[in-house]
């Protein structure tokens, strides 16, 4: 009822607007016009110059030449006055035929919405949006019913070359002879799937993963998933999440079975789940991924149905250094490494400054140009992202625990190895100049032996005697660099124990076991 007595309270309000501006109209054509007026104003300007010329003020002859010009000027205005006299005034028939159609208008436009409308559609509170979720959710079509549905809408058949048919023939006819044979079976699969069967092409990776029972690996279920993903259409059944979901039991950080169970929870009106579990696979993807370009497509929409507003997706982690650049920088001379460390960290600046980025990667700018010195560009970097993060006061915390936390803070957030310094320039606590001169000399073998034993006797010396944050933050990034991730775990309980009375020190070691990934 609201809705009418606004929609109805609006058309008064334009109806009276649109008489109002009528009436004006009719009464500006009773009115002299303008040119009319005119035409008057220069006949009393003709008297005037009559009396002033008999009185002596103006000559005969300036009269003369201010008479022809009043004159000329009176003669236009006359004409203008007459040419308008017949335009002046609108036709009657027009204004009767405005109305009219204005009448027939708000007519269609009801009738319209009557006939077409949602008269009385109420709002939806977020408890029922969830519920109509759950409902879609829980009425999804199984795999056969979406199979059928999906071949029913299918086009046209895949041609088939006539020889890769005949092999194709063979092959299921040597599995059908020898059914528990894993290389017929993947063969099979992979086989089937090229030509577009795709429901042989699961159940043959269904056989394989039951041929294969406990050895079978996340991969292997992912695989069969999409594959039962692909038969249905695109839908995702019951049947397939189940797959999914045994994938994701042996491997939580399967890409490909959490990129289709976001790709679900966008199916039955979850977006802002999808939302969630898509920006995690988005943060722990290579940029070779093959779905890091669909999320990247539709993650911004998805953001928004999740409340997110000002949302930056995340980089994947081919875009920076990769760990085959930091065992690379392990061989290199201390000016190759920082002439290297210096390169990675112009090509984050320029694409933050151009694409935008999250807080953790203008945490790891910050930082990374206060390890190598140049603590100008440092605070350039920080104001700006306190700009861009002041509405998130998580992210902002991160921003700011890199700004303070000592010049040189963690060589592993340039991409350089761990216990390999920047140069002595850059103040870490680390190797000395004379550590950094034998290592060159070194080989590769003696070198890592070199690293190793540096952060043993780091772990040794700050587990039994405590130091400052920013070692421990280098301890746990070392460790995790060189694949001891237990051992950064236990770093980590340490140095929550040795900085329990500390906050902003504590705060700045977890971020770095952040992003070390063993903690949360």
């Amino acid at each position: 009822m609201l809705f009418w007595i606004i929609a109805a309270a609006l058309v008064a309000v334009i109806a009276l607007l649109f008489a109002l501006a009528l009436l004006r109209g009719h009464a500006q054509d009773d009115m002299a016009p303008a040119a009319a007026y005119d035409v008057q104003v220069y006949r009393d300007q003709l008297k005037d110059l009559e009396r002033d010329i008999e009185r002596g003020v103006v000559s005969a002859e300036e009269g003369a030449r201010a008479k022809l010009e009043i004159s000329r000027r009176m003669l236009e205005a006359d004409r203008k006055a007459q040419a308008g006299s017949d335009l002046a005034r609108a036709p009657k028939g027009a204004t009767m035929a405005l109305i009219a159609a204005g009448i027939v208008l708000f007519g269609g436009a009801v009738g319209l919405y009557l006939r077409m409308g949602a008269e009385g559609y109420q709002d939806k509170p977020i408890a029922q949006r969830m519920a109509e979720a759950n409902k879609l959710y829980d009425t999804r079509p199984s795999q056969a019913e979406a199979e059928k549905t999906a071949k029913e809408r299918q086009l046209e058949t895949p041609k088939v070359d006539p020889q890769y048919a005949a092999l194709l023939e063979r092959l299921r006819a040597a599995v059908a002879k020898n059914p528990d044979d894993p290389k017929g079976l993947e063969l099979l699969a992979r086989n089937e799937a090229v030509i577009g069967n795709f429901d042989a092409a699961w159940k043959a990776q269904q056989r394989l993963i039951a041929v294969k029972g406990d050895a079978a690996t996340a991969a292997d279920y992912a695989q069969q998933g999409e594959l039962m993903i692909v038969a249905a259409g695109g839908l995702i059944s019951p049947e397939a999440e189940k797959v999914l979901a045994t994938a994701l039991k042996k491997d939580p950080k399967n890409g490909l079975s959490l990129y289709y169970v976001g790709l679900m929870m966008a199916q039955n009106g979850r977006g802002d789940r999808a939302f969630r579990i898509w920006d995690g696979l988005l943060r722990n993807s290579e940029q070779s991924d093959p779905w890091v370009p669909l999320i990247e497509q539709n993650i911004n929409e998805l953001a928004w149905l999740a409340g997110e507003n000002d949302y930056t997706p995340p980089m994947p982690r081919g875009a920076g250094p990769s760990q085959a650049d930091i065992a690379a920088a392990s061989d290199m001379s201390p000016e190759a490494r920082q002439q290297m460390i210096r390169g990675m960290v112009d090509k984050l600046n320029d694409r933050l400054a151009q694409q935008g980025g999250t807080a953790e990667e203008w945490a790891r700018l910050i930082s990374s140009l206060r390890m190598i010195g140049e603590l100008d560009r440092a605070d350039a970097v920080y104001a700006e992202a306190k700009g861009k993060f002041a509405a998130r006061p998580a992210d902002l915390a991160r921003i700011e625990a890199a700004h303070a936390a000592p010049a040189g803070k963690a060589l592993e957030d340039a991409g350089a190895a761990p216990g390999a310094g920047a140069g002595p320039e850059a103040g870490l606590p680390g190797p000395s100049a004379q550590q950094m001169q034998d290592a060159a000399s070194m080989t590769p073998e003696q070198r890592q032996q070199m690293i190793q034993g540096m952060v043993d006797g780091l772990f040794d010396r700050l587990t039994t005697e405590g130091g400052t944050p920013a070692e421990w933050a280098r301890l746990i990034t070392s460790l995790a660099t060189l694949g001891e991730t237990e051992r950064a775990k236990e770093a980590w309980g340490e140095a929550q124990q040795a900085l329990a009375d500390n906050p902003d020190a504590l705060a700045q070691v977890q971020l770095a076991a952040q992003q070390a990934g063993v903690a949360q």
